[in-house]
């Protein structure tokens, strides 16, 4: 599960990453109960928007997700991405075992190491066990298939991820 802004973009990225066999956008690692937008949005939950992904092991490994997270938006932003303020906006993976947080860790390590070596600023990304997941209301699921003007793009901060 990942936060990385506006979760309209980040589902779309993450939807066309061969090997993902379904995503679904929602809010996570608030403090209320069954949140809705309007209270997200307030900023009185603490959830964040995230895009929930279930992929096959098999066709992608989770490094390749994890790359397409550090690279598909700025992780130095803090409660915030691009135009988009707030704490549902941070930037966050959510891990569901020991072995996904070895991995996320890790590759945050490697990506401050890039991010310095480019004299960018210092990852503010939360990594923390996998809380409940609420899924957002039907009209936010998949939103820019039904709305491809839509305007939620996700961009990177211009670093690659180390090889």
């Amino acid at each position: 599960m990942f936060g990385m802004g506006c979760f309209w973009g980040v589902e779309r990225l993450f939807w066309q990453c061969e090997g993902v066999s379904a995503t679904s956008v929602g809010y996570a690692a608030g403090g209320a109960p069954n949140p809705t937008y309007e209270a997200v949005c307030s900023g009185l939950t603490g959830h964040n928007e995230v895009v929930h992904v279930v992929f096959d092991p098999r066709r992608v490994n989770y490094a390749r997700l994890l790359r397409l997270f550090w690279e598909g938006h700025d992780p130095t932003q803090g409660m915030r991405q691009g135009n988009d303020v707030g704490t549902q906006y941070r930037s966050g993976i959510y891990v569901f075992d020991a072995t996904q947080r070895q991995a996320a860790e890790s590759s945050r390590e490697r990506y401050q190491a890039a991010l310095t070596a480019a004299g960018r600023g210092v990852i503010t990304t939360e990594i923390v066990d996998a809380p409940v997941f609420y899924p957002a209301e039907d009209y936010h699921q998949r939103y820019l298939a039904k709305n491809p003007r839509g305007y939620c793009a996700v961009t990177g901060c211009g670093i690659p991820f180390p090889d």
